[in-house]
Protein backbone atom coordinates (compact mmCIF):
# COMPACT_ATOMS: atom_id res chain seq x y z
CA UNK A 1 0.00 0.00 0.00
CA UNK A 2 2.85 2.34 0.85
CA UNK A 3 4.51 1.74 -2.53
CA UNK A 4 1.20 2.28 -4.31
CA UNK A 5 0.64 5.55 -2.47
CA UNK A 6 4.15 6.70 -3.31
CA UNK A 7 3.67 5.79 -6.98
CA UNK A 8 0.41 7.75 -7.15
CA UNK A 9 2.12 10.71 -5.48
CA UNK A 10 5.01 10.62 -7.99
CA UNK A 11 2.59 10.33 -10.94
CA UNK A 12 0.62 13.32 -9.65
CA UNK A 13 3.77 15.40 -9.22
CA UNK A 14 5.04 14.51 -12.70
CA UNK A 15 1.61 15.20 -14.24
CA UNK A 16 1.30 18.56 -12.50
CA UNK A 17 4.85 19.48 -13.57
CA UNK A 18 4.03 18.59 -17.20
CA UNK A 19 0.81 20.61 -17.11
CA UNK A 20 2.66 23.61 -15.68
CA UNK A 21 5.42 23.23 -18.29
CA UNK A 22 2.89 23.03 -21.15
CA UNK A 23 0.94 25.98 -19.76
CA UNK A 24 4.12 28.09 -19.38
CA UNK A 25 5.27 27.11 -22.87
CA UNK A 26 1.83 27.96 -24.30
CA UNK A 27 1.77 31.37 -22.62
CA UNK A 28 5.27 32.06 -23.96
CA UNK A 29 4.45 31.20 -27.59
CA UNK A 30 1.08 32.95 -27.32
CA UNK A 31 2.74 36.18 -26.15
CA UNK A 32 5.32 35.83 -28.93
CA UNK A 33 2.42 35.85 -31.40
CA UNK A 34 3.33 32.43 -32.76
CA UNK A 35 -0.32 31.40 -33.19
CA UNK A 36 -1.44 34.75 -34.63
CA UNK A 37 -1.17 33.42 -38.18
CA UNK A 38 0.63 30.76 -40.21
CA UNK A 39 3.46 33.12 -41.26
CA UNK A 40 4.35 33.90 -37.63
CA UNK A 41 4.23 30.19 -36.77
CA UNK A 42 6.49 29.28 -39.71
CA UNK A 43 9.03 32.02 -38.92
CA UNK A 44 9.22 31.00 -35.24
CA UNK A 45 9.71 27.29 -35.95
CA UNK A 46 12.13 27.80 -38.85
CA UNK A 47 14.46 29.80 -36.61
CA UNK A 48 15.23 26.64 -34.60
CA UNK A 49 17.02 24.93 -37.49
CA UNK A 50 17.60 21.21 -36.90
CA UNK A 51 15.26 21.31 -33.90
CA UNK A 52 12.40 22.71 -35.97
CA UNK A 53 10.58 19.38 -36.37
CA UNK A 54 10.71 18.58 -32.65
CA UNK A 55 9.56 22.09 -31.74
CA UNK A 56 6.74 21.85 -34.25
CA UNK A 57 5.50 18.59 -32.71
CA UNK A 58 5.64 20.13 -29.21
CA UNK A 59 3.67 23.14 -30.43
CA UNK A 60 0.98 20.86 -31.85
CA UNK A 61 0.85 18.91 -28.57
CA UNK A 62 0.38 22.21 -26.72
CA UNK A 63 -2.29 23.38 -29.17
CA UNK A 64 -4.44 20.35 -28.31
CA UNK A 65 -3.90 20.47 -24.54
CA UNK A 66 -4.38 24.24 -24.26
CA UNK A 67 -7.64 25.01 -26.03
CA UNK A 68 -6.89 28.71 -26.67
CA UNK A 69 -4.15 27.76 -29.16
CA UNK A 70 -5.57 27.05 -32.64
CA UNK A 71 -4.44 23.67 -34.00
CA UNK A 72 -5.44 24.67 -37.54
CA UNK A 73 -2.66 27.26 -37.82
CA UNK A 74 -0.12 24.57 -36.99
CA UNK A 75 -1.60 22.31 -39.65
CA UNK A 76 -1.12 25.00 -42.28
CA UNK A 77 2.41 25.81 -41.05
CA UNK A 78 3.38 22.13 -41.08
CA UNK A 79 2.72 21.87 -44.81
CA UNK A 80 4.58 25.12 -45.54
CA UNK A 81 7.56 24.10 -43.38
CA UNK A 82 7.96 20.42 -44.20
CA UNK A 83 5.86 19.74 -47.28
CA UNK A 84 2.64 17.68 -47.49
CA UNK A 85 4.08 14.32 -46.36
CA UNK A 86 6.36 15.28 -43.49
CA UNK A 87 3.96 18.06 -42.54
CA UNK A 88 1.21 15.46 -42.31
CA UNK A 89 3.40 13.09 -40.26
CA UNK A 90 4.51 15.74 -37.74
CA UNK A 91 0.97 17.06 -37.39
CA UNK A 92 -0.28 13.52 -36.84
CA UNK A 93 2.31 12.69 -34.16
CA UNK A 94 1.84 15.98 -32.29
CA UNK A 95 -1.95 15.94 -32.37
CA UNK A 96 -2.17 12.26 -31.34
CA UNK A 97 0.14 12.83 -28.36
CA UNK A 98 -1.77 15.97 -27.37
CA UNK A 99 -5.13 14.18 -27.71
CA UNK A 100 -3.99 11.31 -25.50
CA UNK A 101 -2.61 13.72 -22.91
CA UNK A 102 -5.90 15.65 -22.84
CA UNK A 103 -7.82 12.39 -22.38
CA UNK A 104 -5.54 11.21 -19.55
CA UNK A 105 -5.73 14.56 -17.75
CA UNK A 106 -9.51 14.51 -17.98
CA UNK A 107 -9.68 10.93 -16.69
CA UNK A 108 -7.44 11.76 -13.76
CA UNK A 109 -8.75 15.15 -12.64
CA UNK A 110 -12.40 15.09 -13.74
CA UNK A 111 -14.94 17.71 -14.73
CA UNK A 112 -13.70 20.64 -12.54
CA UNK A 113 -10.34 20.47 -14.33
CA UNK A 114 -11.96 20.15 -17.77
CA UNK A 115 -14.18 23.17 -17.09
CA UNK A 116 -11.12 25.27 -16.31
CA UNK A 117 -9.37 24.14 -19.50
CA UNK A 118 -12.21 24.45 -22.02
CA UNK A 119 -14.27 27.13 -20.25
CA UNK A 120 -17.63 26.81 -18.53
CA UNK A 121 -19.65 27.89 -21.57
CA UNK A 122 -18.15 25.22 -23.85
CA UNK A 123 -18.33 22.62 -21.10
CA UNK A 124 -22.03 23.28 -20.52
CA UNK A 125 -22.68 23.18 -24.26
CA UNK A 126 -21.20 19.69 -24.74
CA UNK A 127 -21.48 18.06 -21.30
CA UNK A 128 -24.98 16.75 -22.03
CA UNK A 129 -23.52 14.71 -24.87
CA UNK A 130 -21.54 12.51 -22.48
CA UNK A 131 -24.64 11.34 -20.59
CA UNK A 132 -25.26 8.66 -23.22
CA UNK A 133 -21.92 6.83 -23.35
CA UNK A 134 -22.47 4.71 -26.48
CA UNK A 135 -23.98 7.59 -28.43
CA UNK A 136 -21.11 9.85 -27.42
CA UNK A 137 -18.54 7.28 -28.56
CA UNK A 138 -20.10 7.23 -32.04
CA UNK A 139 -20.24 11.03 -32.18
CA UNK A 140 -16.65 11.24 -30.92
CA UNK A 141 -15.45 8.85 -33.62
CA UNK A 142 -17.19 10.93 -36.31
CA UNK A 143 -15.74 14.15 -34.88
CA UNK A 144 -12.22 12.71 -35.03
CA UNK A 145 -12.75 11.19 -38.48
CA UNK A 146 -14.00 14.39 -40.11
CA UNK A 147 -12.23 17.78 -39.65
CA UNK A 148 -15.37 19.75 -38.83
CA UNK A 149 -15.80 19.59 -35.04
CA UNK A 150 -13.89 20.85 -31.97
CA UNK A 151 -12.20 17.48 -31.55
CA UNK A 152 -9.65 18.81 -29.03
CA UNK A 153 -12.53 19.64 -26.70
CA UNK A 154 -14.09 16.23 -27.39
CA UNK A 155 -10.89 14.54 -26.22
CA UNK A 156 -11.34 16.18 -22.83
CA UNK A 157 -15.05 15.27 -22.78
CA UNK A 158 -14.23 11.67 -23.70
CA UNK A 159 -12.10 11.42 -20.57
CA UNK A 160 -15.21 12.10 -18.48
CA UNK A 161 -16.98 9.04 -19.89
CA UNK A 162 -16.36 5.33 -19.29
CA UNK A 163 -14.52 5.07 -22.59
CA UNK A 164 -11.51 2.78 -22.27
CA UNK A 165 -7.99 3.92 -23.13
CA UNK A 166 -7.75 1.28 -25.84
CA UNK A 167 -10.92 2.47 -27.59
CA UNK A 168 -9.85 6.11 -27.36
CA UNK A 169 -6.42 5.31 -28.84
CA UNK A 170 -7.99 3.24 -31.61
CA UNK A 171 -10.31 6.08 -32.61
CA UNK A 172 -7.51 8.68 -32.51
CA UNK A 173 -4.87 6.58 -34.28
CA UNK A 174 -7.22 5.38 -37.03
CA UNK A 175 -9.41 8.46 -37.36
CA UNK A 176 -6.85 11.26 -37.31
CA UNK A 177 -4.97 10.28 -40.50
CA UNK A 178 -8.12 10.64 -42.59
CA UNK A 179 -9.13 14.04 -41.21
CA UNK A 180 -5.56 15.36 -41.39
CA UNK A 181 -5.15 14.00 -44.92
CA UNK A 182 -8.32 15.79 -46.02
CA UNK A 183 -7.17 18.95 -44.31
CA UNK A 184 -3.62 18.69 -45.70
CA UNK A 185 -4.77 17.94 -49.25
CA UNK A 186 -7.17 20.85 -49.14
CA UNK A 187 -4.51 23.21 -47.82
CA UNK A 188 -1.93 21.94 -50.32
CA UNK A 189 -4.36 22.60 -53.17
CA UNK A 190 -5.05 26.13 -51.88
CA UNK A 191 -1.34 26.89 -51.42
CA UNK A 192 -0.56 25.56 -54.92
CA UNK A 193 -3.40 27.64 -56.40
CA UNK A 194 -2.26 30.83 -54.67
CA UNK A 195 1.37 30.24 -55.62
CA UNK A 196 0.35 29.71 -59.26
CA UNK A 197 -1.63 32.94 -59.27
CA UNK A 198 1.28 34.90 -57.80
CA UNK A 199 3.66 33.60 -60.45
Amino acid sequence: MEKTGRSVYIINIVTIALVIAIAAFSVYVYKKGVFTDADSFVAFVRAFGIWAALLFILLQVASVVVSILPTSIGCIAGIVLFGPWLGFLYNYVGICIGSLFAFLLSKRYGSPFVQKIVGRRMYDKYSKWIENGKKFEKMFALAIFFPVAPDDLFCYMAGLTKMKYSKFLTIIVLGKPFSLALYSLGLTAVIHFVTTLLH
